[in-house]
């Protein structure tokens, strides 16, 4: 299952929905993808009965436009301040923690961010954003399971 997260209309933090849209034109059959826009405890439910879960979200780290990162969720808790929080301040690292506490993580769980530039309200994905999109859709549509 992957799973992009973020809000299309923020500029760079729509970068885990672009993902999740191009592996859904990519991926073969019986690969599931969802989107998850606002509150990131929907995630909990989105991922449940899921063995395998790639999450894809926006950064804000400092590091350069376009660096991805992948994380594995299950072996610690993610980088509170490298992953944007949602409009409602609850993000990816705050669901992956309430999961972890409610015992209810996938068998497998990796998070992929994507640093952002911009996150202004009605801004496209900047060009390096795009590109990481480009590459990190087709690397994960390809991955052998």
């Amino acid at each position: 299952m992957v799973i992009g997260v973020g809000n299309g209309w923020r500029g760079d933090d729509g970068a885990g929905l672009a993902v999740a849209r191009r592996v859904r034109e990519l991926a073969p059959a019986g690969v599931e993808v969802r989107e998850v826009e606002g509150d990131a405890t929907a995630l909990v439910d989105a991922w449940s009965g899921a063995a395998r879960v790639v999450v894809v979200d926006a950064a804000e780290s400092g590091a350069p436009p376009g660096t991805v990162q992948r994380f594995d969720a299950r072996s610690q808790p993610l980088p509170v301040r490298s992953l944007r929080s949602s409009t409602h301040a609850f993000g990816v690292s705050d669901a992956v923690e309430l999961a972890r506490a409610l015992r209810r993580l996938p068998d497998r769980l990796d998070v992929y961010a994507i640093e952002g530039a911009s996150f202004t309200a009605g801004e496209r994905l900047s060009p390096a954003v795009e590109r990481a999109v480009d590459e990190l859709a087709t690397a994960l549509a390809s991955a052998r399971r």
